[in-house]
């Protein structure tokens, strides 16, 4: 298996987006006039099925470089750029719904005429994976939500997500996504997390497209994974031990109620797929074997 960033300072960034771009190549596909750009590697072969992940508010596909070439053995791994991200097409609408995201989502799916997957959400990915699977149940083996994100969308929260989304949109104003981008390791990783992980997380925020990263906002603040998590669904909810984002407490209870099984990602915060790939991989290979 190929390591990344195996040098140090500069050096380990560089060494890191020459692997992406050998071993984790982006692609686009249309559908339906919208493009969705992806990065893929693996084959169907050893398991039959596919993993398709989805990344969060902060990030891209790019992102899960190292938790995909470790599993690239075991089956075809997708991460798409969802809707707004990289050189995916936004959304038409500019307050979208998961809902919104989880039906680009089939089309592209249907595009690379994917069945049989295992559908892998981290943070606001896991609201779009758990709306695409309450759309769209059949071609889903198995529904993982990392340290998801739950919206501010309900009654209860609705107040709190107003404020939320005035915070985020005004730091993007006065910081600008590079001024993001310098801050984003303190809140997505651990206080032990590694120089590499801390320059990755950076420079996968340092690439949102802020317009796509505005869309994201509405959607985070004004829905809720309430309305889509299916009740007694084949899935799973983890989370990093040392998560200040999506904390512990929270998942745990997202997952006590769908009565799902939860998991802690020991040594690893918001972004575990990043600070711990190899642990990432082993619980999503588990998942993948357990259905062979």
């Amino acid at each position: 298996m190929t390591m990344i960033m195996p040098a140090t300072g500069a050096g380990q960034l560089e060494d890191a987006l020459d692997l992406l771009e050998r071993g984790f190549p982006e692609r686009s596909v249309d559908v339906g006039g919208s493009m969705v750009s992806y990065r893929s590697c693996g084959s169907e072969s050893a398991t039959g099925r596919s993993v398709v992940l989805l990344h969060g508010i902060g990030s891209g596909a790019a992102s899960w470089l190292q938790c995909a070439l470790k599993l690239q053995q075991d089956a075809q791994v997708i991460a798409w750029n969802a809707p707004g991200y990289g050189n995916s097409s936004p959304l038409p609408m500019t307050h979208p719904r998961a809902a919104d995201y989880a039906s680009r989502l089939q089309q592209f799916l249907q595009a690379l005429g994917l069945k049989n997957y295992v559908l892998v959400g981290h943070s606001l990915g896991a609201m779009m994976a758990a709306a695409h699977v309450a759309a769209a149940p059949r071609g889903v083996a198995q529904l993982l939500l990392i340290s998801p994100a739950q919206g501010y969308g309900s009654d209860d929260k609705r107040l709190r997500g107003q404020q939320i989304a005035q915070q985020r949109l005004d730091v993007l104003e006065k910081q600008g996504v590079d001024g993001m981008a310098l801050k984003s390791p303190e809140r997505m990783l651990s206080a032990q997390a590694s120089e590499s992980a801390r320059a990755w997380v950076r420079w996968n925020t340092q690439k949102l497209n802020p317009a796509g990263y505005v869309q994201a906002v509405h959607m985070l603040c004004g829905d809720d994974i309430q309305r889509y998590v299916p009740a007694g669904s084949s899935a799973a909810v983890y989370c990093g031990a040392a998560d200040i984002v999506t904390t512990p407490q929270e998942s745990r209870a997202l997952a006590d109620s769908f009565k799902l099984p939860f998991q802690l990602i020991d040594d690893a915060g918001h972004a575990c797929y990043v600070e711990q790939p190899e642990a990432v991989a082993a619980v999503i290979r588990h998942h993948l074997y357990q259905l062979s």
